[in-house]
Order: C-alpha cells, then sequence, then structure tokens
C-alpha cells in the first residue's frame, strides 16, 4: 500500500483525515505535528493519530526554526492581529509545509 504523509494538528479536521484518506484512497497514513511551541500534550496527540488509524505518528520540534525564520522576523515588522495579537498560529502553517515538503520526516 502507498503512504502519505498528512499534516496532523490533532484536532477534528485531521483526525477525521486520516480515516478518510485510508477509505477513499487506499493509502496508508503517516501523521506529521511540527511543535511550535503550543502548550498542547504532544505524545497524546500521536496516540490519537495512531489509535485513529495512522501507520505512524511522528512529532518534530520545529521551535527553533519557527521562532528563528517566522516569529522574530514578523515580530520585528509589527506583524499583529486585530491591532493586539501576535500572527503566531498563522505564522507556523509555512514551517509546517516546509519541513513536510522537503520529506526529512515521511519516514519512507
Amino acid at each position: 500500500m502507498s503512504t502519505v504523509v498528512l499534516a496532523y494538528s490533532g484536532g477534528l479536521d485531521t483526525s477525521v483525515a486520516i480515516r478518510w484518506i485510508k477509505e477513499q484512497y487506499n493509502l496508508d497514513v503517516i501523521t506529521l505535528t511540527i511543535d511550535v511551541g503550543n502548550e498542547r500534550d504532544l505524545p497524546a496527540i500521536a496516540a490519537r493519530a495512531e489509535q485513529i488509524g495512522a501507520v505512524k505518528a511522528m512529532v518534530v520540534d520545529g521551535r527553533a526554526d519557527f521562532v528563528r525564520y517566522f516569529v522574530w522576523p514578523a515580530l520585528q515588522a509589527g506583524a499583529i492581529y486585530e491591532g493586539q495579537y501576535p500572527l503566531a498560529t498563522a505564522l507556523a502553517r509555512p514551517l509546517i509545509a516546509t519541513l513536510r515538503c522537503l520529506g526529512q520526516y515521511a519516514g519512507t
């Protein structure tokens, strides 16, 4: 069976996607969760992915790259949302996509 790597947050949408991808496309799913410094229970997120049906659940520490390449430049530029919130969540998405596309965490 072929394999796909899913950028996995542990939320409802990506959790449903694990089984949906397997059923619709007959693909094994490896989940990839990037730790960008959110205070979450990452081992529990990985365990949930495997319980739902992922063949492997990976958690990668992306904190240093996130700060160096996304947060720090954004703070230097004064990037804020609604006049008061730093754009940290939105800033994490390009890092997640970059690490996923590099394929170094695919495990295949």
